[in-house]
């Protein structure tokens, strides 16, 4: 049994997301009371007790979610589980990165607070766009998009297993692409929720604030293989780590090849450590047979401990 722990990048939202972790382990209690204390606000109140809109703002929301994800870790590494390898799609990369030793926490929650507001504030809000295209290979989506383009921006911006791909750009260019896709054969094309149009050119601003942020923290060679978004491969040099941070902000999330990779190298069961169980489900569509577990709270761990035992 080769096991590989996947940190995910969105998830259940919600409030009271960490609370059954903080409340259970001292390991995962000091993972919020070092977030309150590196970003200077109750990150630890505002997951477990909301309000839930400031929850959903990027720049609450992903350092919520990475700190969710963290506190999961030291909670099962506590437990005695060794890490073999990791992976997180998209903002989980920086979950990963803390799970191996490649980056501090803390240096970590404010990174992707930062990263959040650069997001939001490189594109106005409603210019922007994503969708989910369902059961249509990666070169016909290609091609919608550069047929939709028409001078604005659209393309992949997460392939995350066979049958999804998600597209983003300018909202207009979005919704040719939908039409274009659902002309060439796509069961189902779905305009997604979200605040900005993410992992495509339009986040270049963002990409180009964050590498200027990144370059002034201390990386490290991590301490086990991290798989990375931007190509799907592992590596462990800290230069590599923080290029693949930067590059995965308007890069696409090339996530049914890290799935692959990991699948390749020997890897069987899947542990999906954070808030939600997204990524489980992306698992099991890209990996038939895998065994996937999950951490989000004091129940799911024990659950995953014995089926390990087992």
């Amino acid at each position: 049994m080769k096991v590989a722990l996947l940190f995910p990048g969105q998830g259940s939202q919600a409030v009271g997301m960490g609370r059954s972790l903080a409340e259970t382990f001292t390991e995962a209690k000091a993972v919020f009371d070092a977030a309150d204390a590196a970003l200077g606000f109750s990150l630890s109140s505002l997951c477990f007790s909301g309000p839930e809109e400031d929850l959903k703002l990027t720049e609450n929301t992903q350092p919520a979610l990475v700190t969710t994800s963290v506190a999961a870790f030291r909670a099962l590494e506590s437990r005695g589980v060794a890490v073999q390898a990791v992976a997180g799609h998209s903002l989980g990369e920086y979950s990963a990165l803390v799970a191996a030793k490649s980056l501090a926490f803390e240096d970590a929650v404010r990174a992707v607070r930062l990263r959040g507001r650069y997001m939001q504030e490189a594109v106005p809000v409603g210019k922007g766009a994503m969708a989910a295209i369902l059961m249509l290979d990666a070169a016909q989506v290609d091609e919608a998009c550069a047929e939709a383009a028409q001078g604005e921006v659209v393309s992949a911006a997460n392939l995350n297993c066979p049958g999804q791909i998600v597209i983003a750009g300018d909202a207009a260019a979005v919704d040719r692409a939908i039409a274009l896709c659902t002309a060439k054969g796509a069961k189902r094309a779905i305009k997604l929720p979200v605040s900005a149009p993410f992992h495509c050119a339009l986040m270049k601003p963002a990409e180009m604030r964050l590498a200027m942020d990144l370059e002034k923290l201390p990386f490290a060679d991590a301490s086990v293989p991290v798989y990375r978004n931007v190509d799907g491969e592992p590596q462990t040099s800290a230069a590599a780590a923080r290029d693949g941070l930067v590059r995965h902000v308007s890069l696409p999330v090339q996530w049914q090849k890290t799935l692959e990779s990991m699948s390749r190298d020997g890897f069987d069961t899947f542990i999906e450590v954070g808030a939600g169980t997204v990524v489980s489900g992306l698992v099991k569509k890209t990996l038939k047979g895998a065994r996937i577990l999950n951490v989000e709270d004091a129940a799911s761990l024990e659950k995953t401990m014995e089926a390990l035992k087992a």
